[in-house]
């Protein structure tokens, strides 16, 4: 975890969007700019066809019970008077961190809390091609049909557990706040204390598809080890973005410089135990740049060099040979909510 910063709560302590599994908040991370298209969101109703055990533990957490929560929380209350906001239901500036939408006019309507589609990314181009076995049973499809069904569905939008980068993105870019405003003239908090192995083992965990849905299981040590680094590192890169975004000497700019630094930190401990190149390449491009206003090129080009590291480490690692990094691993102690049986 990030040792010695401060706790960010992203609006109250009951609505706390807790990362998991399959996990984060709205897929900003999948789309090229602004909100994702709401034309594509089927709705967690699909999802459940198939996914029963998966959308019963998503009824039990923080994810799901935002949708009624949020618009009656005090804190959230105030935010909105303060940026002149008339109901946060239909402000696409909560809109895409809070709920999930579809399309419904020329306008998005919520329709839920932070759902399946919210983590996976909007699923009209995926859904059916990510559960057809490539018209066949199970037991009968390839394992080159699996990889070609699989690359397909990741073409058409979809964000799976396995692209760990992808995944850890979409949970940053709402878990330390994108947009300035919202903090500095409305008061929000600028980010929660987000790291993606205990926010993502805890009641978001539903870790049941693959093995018949008799156990939320744990992940493995050498998944959780991949997860740390990544998140330290797209941590990092995030964070550098949105220093370079800031333009103003106000709680944002200082919170996201905080982060970037502690980050930074973190990085040059798990470098010191593993000595990967990746990490020593992120690391070199985060001190390339400082962490001050009016500095957007650099920091962009070093949050860039970072965010390549992170996707060569995926690519290089599967967590067998980290174990260097078990030390800082936070264990069950530290998760956030209680695990869906």
């Amino acid at each position: 975890m990030i040792r010695g910063r401060p706790t960010f709560w992203l609006l109250t302590a009951a609505l706390l969007v807790l990362g998991g599994a399959g996990l984060g908040l709205w897929p900003r991370a999948a789309e090229a700019e602004g909100s994702p298209d709401y034309s594509k969101v089927k709705g967690p109703d699909e999802c459940a066809e198939c996914h029963k055990k998966e959308v019963a533990a998503w009824k039990e957490t923080h994810h799901f019970k935002t949708f009624t929560d949020l618009p009656r929380a005090k804190e959230a209350k105030e935010i909105s008077e303060k940026l002149g906001l008339k109901r946060i239901k239909t402000e696409s500036v909560c809109l895409d961190c809070h709920f999930t939408s579809q399309a419904k006019g020329d306008k998005p309507r919520p329709i839920a809390g932070i759902t399946c589609e919210s983590c996976h990314g909007p699923a009209d181009g995926w859904l059916k091609r990510h559960s057809e076995f490539s018209g066949k049973k199970k037991e009968t499809e390839s394992a080159d049909e699996r990889a070609k069904r699989w690359a397909d569905a990741e073409k058409a939008g979809m964000i799976r557990p396995d692209n760990l980068y992808q995944l850890a993105k979409n949970c940053y870019s709402c878990h330390v706040v994108p947009k300035e405003e919202l903090v500095n003239k409305g008061g929000h908090a600028a980010g929660s204390a987000f790291e993606l192995v205990s926010w993502s083992s805890g009641e978001v965990r539903h870790n049941t598809w693959h093995n018949g849905g008799k156990e939320n299981r744990d992940d493995t040590p050498e998944r959780k080890r991949m997860m740390y680094v990544m998140g330290v590192m797209v941590e990092l890169e995030t964070a550098l973005r949105a220093v370079g975004s800031a333009t103003a000497s106000a709680k944002y700019a200082v919170a996201m410089a905080k982060r970037a630094h502690a980050a930074r930190k973190e990085l040059r401990e798990i470098a010191r135990e593993t000595k990967l190149p990746e990490v020593m390449a992120a690391l070199r491009a985060a001190h390339s740049a400082s962490l001050k206003l009016s500095n957007e090129s650099e920091l962009t080009a070093a949050a860039e060099k970072v965010g390549e590291a992170a996707k060569e480490f995926a690519a290089a690692h599967d967590g067998t040979k980290l174990a260097a990094v078990d030390g800082f691993i936070p264990g069950p102690d530290k998760y956030k909510g209680k695990v869906a049986q």
